[in-house]
């Protein structure tokens, strides 16, 4: 029964885990495209756009 109730818990983490590495990646690419687009949209401009 302890047995069963391990693999159940270790099921639900690995579910719940791999569900929030896809969300993650969403927003990675979402933060990704935006970047870009400042970037596009700011080098037509001539000046530096990033403070570093």
């Amino acid at each position: 029964m302890a047995l069963l109730l391990v693999v159940l818990v270790l099921a639900l983490l690995l579910g719940g885990l791999g569900f929030a590495v896809h969300v993650l990646w969403w927003i990675a690419l979402v933060v990704l495209v935006l970047w870009l687009l400042g970037f596009l949209f700011r080098a037509g401009e001539g000046r530096r756009w990033y403070r570093w």
